[in-house]
């Protein structure tokens, strides 16, 4: 029993089959299956082909170069240093015009720091002892200042360092020195190439004018060629105060989009500048801010050298850019238009699901969808052709032969020539046969012309 079920599967494996349509009058199925169509339609033609551009061949990876300046002067003074004049070359870190720099707006500075032997800070824990035995010497002090002398300073309750001294003591600031830096301005040149494409531009303007550049200031309707911005202003667009910032520091995202349909015009491709801070936690104020430290050296006549410790508060600022390009191809629309129509076919799938086994009519309409086509059935199918091939055969045959004899016929009596008096008299002498002649009076004539 087992051997004939695997064998009537493999055999049934083996058998062709084709589509049936069956149109059945149930308007609800109908309805549901036009409105499924439409909405089809309206998501292909709608949402992938116009609104999502599902007909152009993309490129999200731009090759980018950004290039920047910074310009503006400050003055500031406090106890430790006096008055100093503030240019671009020493508050912007690194002054080469990178992607990435840092805007100085505040700092503690710790003037003439030499080498040698002074106490640790009592801000430092590891720094903190009761008695020699808590210094041992040679030991680094953890996130302090210098290395460990072994001798315990009772006056400030810290153990004493090798390093330069005096060490830094002060406080975190509250106002920030540089509090103008708000009317610096930062030029940020960007060049973009997306190579698929072979498209290249930038977000300068295009134009013979040198002086455009030195009086223009970004305006994203006026002059959105001029990508020249004003530090207040660019801070501000972050959805922050440039003052509060500028005390302890912070972290602005730059970010410029080159979003283009190369199918437009080159001038209808142009760059979108978004502004973001990035060092915000809502959910601690302590993590705000950003700071580090660097010194400046010097040497005094006798050679030897000191330096100026400076923590530094400030604005670090993070250009980043992005694209995406592109640009009708047909492989792409074909792709699109294609998963359309199998979107389409599912939804006819699943409305024969519902016509074929889950309607109270179903066995119906199933058992005049599916037919099976047995051997005998088809055999006497070919062979009720086969009479019929025959018989008409036969009927065309006989049709030809009489059609042929007809046309012998037509054609010899178009050959026979029409006789004469002539050829009938000489037939007549051929054939022996003489014709009788009659002499009439010219009486018997008046009276037959008479009567």
């Amino acid at each position: 029993m087992g051997e004939l079920t695997w064998g009537a599967f493999f055999l049934g494996f083996l058998n062709f089959k084709t589509e049936k349509y069956v149109i059945a009058e149930n308007r609800k199925l109908g309805i549901s299956f036009r409105v499924f169509q439409i909405c089809v339609l309206a998501y292909v033609i709608g949402w992938v082909l116009i609104y999502k551009k599902g007909y152009q061949s993309r490129e999200e990876t731009v090759q980018s170069s950004v290039i920047t300046k910074l310009k503006g002067v400050v003055m500031t003074n406090n106890t430790e240093s006096g008055p100093h004049l503030w240019g671009a070359e020493d508050y912007v870190i690194p002054p080469s015009g990178e992607q990435v720099f840092f805007i100085v707006t505040n700092y503690i500075e710790t003037p003439n720091q030499r080498l040698g032997f002074c106490a640790e800070s009592s801000k430092v824990t590891d720094g903190q002892c009761v008695n020699h035995e808590d210094c041992a010497e040679g030991d680094a002090v953890v996130a302090g200042h210098g290395v460990k002398t072994g001798v315990c300073l009772n006056s400030t309750g810290t153990c004493e360092i090798h390093g330069w001294c005096p060490v830094e003591t002060g406080r975190k600031p509250l106002v920030a020195l540089l509090s103008k830096a708000e009317n610096f301005t930062i030029y940020i040149k960007n060049f973009i190439r997306f190579p698929k494409f072979e498209f290249s531009k930038s977000n300068i303007l295009d134009t013979g004018n040198d002086s455009y550049l030195k009086r223009c200031s970004y305006d994203n309707v006026l002059h959105p060629y001029c990508p020249i911005f004003r530090l207040g202003d660019l801070v501000s667009r972050t959805g922050h105060n440039f003052q509060d910032m500028a005390v302890v520091g912070g972290s602005v995202g730059i970010l410029i989009e080159w979003i283009c349909d190369l199918d437009k015009d080159y001038s209808q491709c142009n760059p979108a500048y978004s502004f973001t801070r990035l060092d915000i936690n809502l959910n601690s104020s302590v993590t705000s801010g950003y700071n580090f430290r660097y010194a400046r050296y010097y040497k005094d006549e006798t050679g030897n050298s000191y330096r100026t410790l400076y923590k530094v508060y400030g604005i670090r600022f993070d250009i980043m850019v992005n694209g995406r390009a592109g640009k009708f191809n047909i492989i792409p629309t074909v792709i699109a238009i294609g998963s359309g129509f199998a979107i389409m076919g599912m939804g006819k799938f699943a409305c024969d699901m519902i016509f074929v086994y889950m309607l109270s009519t179903s066995s119906f309409y199933r058992d005049r969808k599916f037919e099976i086509l047995k051997k005998e059935r088809i055999k006497r199918h070919k062979e009720s052709l086969k009479t019929v091939v025959n018989r008409d055969t036969r009927k065309h045959r006989k049709h030809a032969a009489e059609k042929e004899k007809l046309t012998t016929l037509s054609m010899k009596n178009e050959e026979k020539p029409e006789r004469t008096d002539q050829d009938l008299e000489k037939q007549d002498l051929k054939s022996g046969k003489q014709k009788d002649v009659h002499i009439i009076s010219p009486r018997t004539v008046g009276q037959r012309l008479s009567n």
